[in-house]
């Protein structure tokens, strides 16, 4: 049973899916996989920097215990120590946490990467990080691709097409849940559809959705659909999972490009939920979030919808959904929001979205927003306009991801601490890890896609007023920043675009801080 739906890492997915071209030799998360000792080991290790990456879209709170994307940072003591798992498939990597769910003593990690090698960056799947012992140890679990051909699904009593998808390309773990009562692992994985693992992922097999064509599915009945994803005329945008959950009850629920899917016996049988425009269906066929309300009887599924700018099977508008009663009752709210994820704290309802965090205390009917965010304790505040990306309520705790750092409210949202990446111009000790330097830019190298803006920290004599220039590899002036400092530590900002307001190429850009008579220099890797 899913706490919390993590986003993926980043908030871009597939602008133009309606159109995604998956090679009719592609398959994934089906054969065994292999399983790496070597990334096995302790959480124990402080991080240098508090949390690792300003711009956080996982969270998953238990147990009074944070973790937080994009590399597993973790806190037991409400942010006054981070530490981080030392496991070589995400450190050192332009690997990502892309999904997280913690039941009991299991953590599921689902991991993936832009992959920008063939001059496009495309979302990857790099397969899976699972601890059993609580996150003590975590092993690496990377999928083997399918055989080419893998190219029939058994379902009941039929024999059905399916596409053997044999590259990782496009079919990140967006989602992950795992269902502690049958100890089984769901991921939603974009291209590959939705798969389903008995072993802790060390096998893996698909889930048959019901196709565009058809709401119901069921193993009795002869069907002669093909199991592949919308590839221009062919597939189905219902075979293009986005988001999962196994609620309390044992009922699964998959969120897909082409609708809301419900099963009441472990995922054989589905009824699928689309739009149909009235106030009585949800929102949109575009399912990207979906999440539990416990203290409701029954419990309430929250789902939200986005807006894909196309017509048909992606129909609909951003929004939520709130089902109830297994589907027979569905309200509308929030429409028009670009939401990311639900918390619940008893009956009060946290949503995060591009517009701030939204509370409500009836279910839905009403909404207070929290838009501007300020450290109770530095003063310090978000950057205005940054987008919610995540929310956490547990133990008393609001936890909230950003991307411009993480917050925790302990007073339901009245008052804030922001945590943000920590380096030190000048530690008191040196290492490799952490040197002594007079400007930081961070994070660095900077993905505009990923990250939205870099941070230039630097210290200052005196209050003044800060110039910082921008230059490409040949010294040309790309942008100058300017702004009012004090004295001490400050930081500027830059959202890698030019003075033209266009985003720069992939390269190195070199930059100076003026303030005074004093100039420090650094430099920043612009990789996307």
């Amino acid at each position: 049973m899913k706490k919390n739906h993590s986003f993926a890492v980043s908030v871009v997915v597939l602008s133009a899916f309606m159109s995604l071209q998956v090679s009719a030799q592609r398959a994934f998360l089906v054969n065994p996989i292999h399983e790496s000792s070597s990334s096995a080991s302790s959480t124990s290790d402080p991080s240098p920097f508090g949390i690792l990456n300003n711009s956080v879209a996982n969270l998953h709170a238990i147990g009074g215990a944070i973790w937080v994307g994009p590399y597993l940072n973790h806190s037991t003591n409400n942010g006054a120590a981070w530490f981080v798992p030392q496991t070589d498939s995400l450190f050192g990597t332009i690997n990502r946490l892309f999904s997280i769910d913690i039941e009991e003593n299991v953590i599921v990690a689902g991991i993936g990467k832009n992959d920008a090698s063939g001059g496009q960056s495309v979302q990857t799947a790099s397969g899976f990080l699972i601890s059993e012992d609580g996150g003590e140890t975590f092993s690496y679990r990377f999928p083997q691709l399918d055989d080419p051909s893998d190219n029939k699904q058994i379902y009941g009593v039929s024999e059905l097409d399916a596409l053997p998808v044999i590259v990782p390309q496009q079919s990140p773990p967006f989602d992950v849940d795992y269902d502690a009562h049958t100890q089984s692992i769901w991921v939603a994985g974009w291209a590959s559809g939705v798969r389903k693992s008995l072993d802790y992922g060390r096998t893996w097999s698909r889930v048959v959705l019901p196709p565009d064509n058809l709401d119901f599915i069921t193993p009795e009945n002869p069907y002669s659909f093909s199991v592949e994803p919308q590839r221009g005329s062919s597939g189905s945008l219902n075979h293009m999972g986005f988001s999962v959950l196994v609620d309390q009850q044992g009922t699964v629920w998959a969120g897909t490009a082409g609708g809301l899917n419900r099963s009441t016996n472990g995922g054989t049988a589905w009824q699928r939920f689309k739009t149909d425009g009235s106030s009585s269906s949800i929102t949109g066929n575009w399912i990207i979030s979906l999440e539990e309300q416990t203290s409701t009887v029954p419990s309430t599924i929250w789902a939200a919808s986005w807006n894909t700018g196309t017509s048909g099977g992606a129909a609909g508008q951003y929004g939520v959904s709130i089902i109830k009663e297994g589907g027979s009752e569905i309200e509308q709210t929030l429409l028009g929001e670009k939401v990311y994820d639900f918390a619940f704290d008893g009956n009060r309802v946290y949503v995060a979205g591009d517009n701030g965090l939204f509370i409500s205390d009836n279910g839905g009917r009403s909404w207070n927003s929290i838009s501007r965010f300020k450290d109770v304790q530095t003063g310090q505040s978000l950057r205005p306009g940054a987008s919610i990306f995540s929310v956490e309520a547990d133990q008393g705790n609001l936890w909230v991801g950003t991307a411009d750092g993480l917050l925790l409210s302990q007073d339901g949202g009245q008052t804030w601490v922001l945590f943000r990446v920590n380096v030190p111009l000048h530690p008191e000790t040196e290492t490799n890890a952490v040197p002594d330097v007079d400007t930081f830019a961070y994070p660095n190298p900077f993905s505009k896609g990923e990250d939205q803006f870099v941070r230039i920290k630097f210290e200052s004599a005196s209050a003044t007023t800060a110039y910082i220039r921008l230059f490409d590899f040949g010294m040309n002036v790309v942008r100058t920043l300017s702004g009012s400092v004090t004295e001490g530590i400050n930081e500027l900002t830059w959202d890698g675009t030019n003075n033209d307001g266009v985003t720069v190429p992939n390269a190195v850009y070199f930059y100076e801080v003026q303030t005074g008579n004093r100039i420090n220099r650094g430099k920043i890797l612009v990789i996307e």
